[in-house]
C-alpha cells in the first residue's frame, strides 16, 4: 500500500506540534510491512494521503490526489484562542475544511467530541499520539551538555516549558511563577512560529527583552530531547490543549510534570501528573519534593501505552481498513 504524508512544515513551521507529530509517526511506520511510504511526494498516486496540517498548500495537494485522503486533527477551533490573532475568523472555516475529508484521526477524547459535533457526517477515529520512549529518556550526558551550553550551574534546578511563546501556552503564569522563585531556573524553549499574527505579540516580546535573570529563552534548538535531559521538572501552564505531546515528551524523559488542572489533561493523563489551578497552586507544588519525587518516580512509566510502535501500528491498520 503507498500512503504519502503531507505536512506544511516549511521555514518556522517545521517546529509546531503537528510537524513534529507526523515526523515521529512517519519514522516509527516505517518499520511495518505492506506500507510503502512517502514525505510529501507521490501524493496524486497514493492510495491514502495522511495529511496533518490544513493550510493552503495542503489543501491544493488534497484536490490534485486521488487516493483516500486522511487528516489528523492536531488543530481545533478551541485551542485557536489566546494562540492567534483573528481566532474568530479563522475558526469559521473549520467546518467545511474538515467535512471535505474522507477520515479523520482525533488524537484524545476532548478532541474526538469537539471533532464529531463540528462535522457529524465525517468518520472519525481516536488514535492518541505517541512518543519515541528510545529518544525520549533520562540521559545524564546530554542534560549536561545542554547546560554547559546556555550557562547553567550543574547545581541550579531547572524548570522545562516546551511550547509556543503565546497567552494560551500559559506565558504568563511561567513569567509570574519565575518572579516567585528566583532561586530556580525557568527554561521556555521554543518561538512564536505565527510571528507578528500570534496573540499579544507585542506585549510577550517586550516582557521576553526584560524577563529576570532567572528566566532563558532557548528559541528553537536542534535536538528537543536535550533540555529535558537538563530539566529537573516540566511546567505546563496550557490553557486548552487536543492533546499535550510535551507532558508526554517529559514523562518518558522522566521528569515530574507540573500542569494546569484542564479536563483534557486529566482524561488523558490522569493521575501520572500533577496539577494546578493558579499560580500559587503550582509554586506550591514546586516547593514539596516529596510529592515531586513521587511523580517522578512513576513518570516514564506511565508513558508505556503511548510508545511510538504500537500507535503507529494503530495507524497502519486504519490505512488498510480505510484503503484496502
Amino acid at each position: 500500500m503507498r500512503v504519502s504524508f503531507y505536512v506544511e512544515d516549511q521555514f518556522f513551521f517545521r517546529y509546531i506540534g503537528c510537524a513534529t507529530v507526523a515526523r515521529t509517526l512517519y519514522r516509527a511506520l516505517g518499520g511495518i510491512d505492506g506500507l510503502e511510504l512517502a514525505w510529501k511526494r507521490g501524493t496524486t498516486d497514493a492510495d491514502l494521503v495522511h495529511y496533518h496540517t490544513f493550510g493552503p498548500l495542503a489543501l491544493h495537494n488534497r484536490s490534485r490526489a486521488h487516493g483516500v485522503s486522511l487528516l489528523t486533527a492536531h488543530s481545533t477551533p478551541r485551542i485557536n484562542q489566546g494562540n492567534i490573532a483573528f481566532a474568530r475568523r479563522i475558526n469559521r472555516l473549520y467546518p467545511s475544511i474538515y467535512a471535505g475529508f474522507d477520515h479523520i484521526v482525533t488524537i484524545s477524547a476532548p478532541c474526538h467530541r469537539e471533532v464529531t459535533e463540528m462535522v457529524p457526517d465525517t468518520p472519525v477515529t481516536l488514535i492518541p499520539n505517541g512518543v519515541d520512549r528510545g529518544r525520549f529518556c533520562p540521559d545524564p550526558a546530554l542534560g549536561a551538555a545542554f547546560r554547559e551550553r546556555y550557562g547553567i550551574g550543574e547545581e541550579e534546578r531547572v524548570v522545562l516549558s516546551v511550547a509556543q511563546v503565546t497567552p494560551r501556552k500559559g506565558i504568563y503564569d511561567f513569567f509570574e511563577l519565575a518572579a516567585r522563585h528566583p532561586e530556580i531556573r525557568f527554561v521556555w524553549v521554543g518561538g512564536l512560529p505565527y510571528s507578528v499574527l500570534s496573540k499579544d505579540y507585542a506585549r510577550i516580546t517586550a516582557l521576553r527583552e526584560r524577563g529576570g535573570q532567572n528566566v532563558l529563552f532557548t528559541g528553537y534548538v536542534d535536538r528537543i530531547e536535550a533540555p529535558y535531559a537538563a530539566a529537573d521538572a516540566f511546567f505546563m501552564g496550557s490553557h486548552a490543549e487536543t492533546f499535550g505531546l510535551v507532558i508526554l515528551e517529559a514523562l518518558s524523559s522522566g521528569l515530574p510534570v507540573i500542569a494546569r488542572s484542564i479536563p483534557e489533561f486529566r482524561e488523558i493523563f490522569g493521575s501520572s501528573i500533577l496539577y494546578f489551578s493558579t499560580v500559587e497552586d503550582a509554586s506550591g507544588l514546586l516547593g514539596d519534593d516529596r510529592v515531586l519525587a513521587a511523580c517522578q518516580g512513576q513518570a516514564r512509566a506511565s508513558t508505556a501505552p503511548f510508545d511510538i510502535r504500537d500507535i503507529a501500528a494503530r495507524h497502519a491498520e486504519l490505512y488498510r481498513s480505510l484503503a484496502g
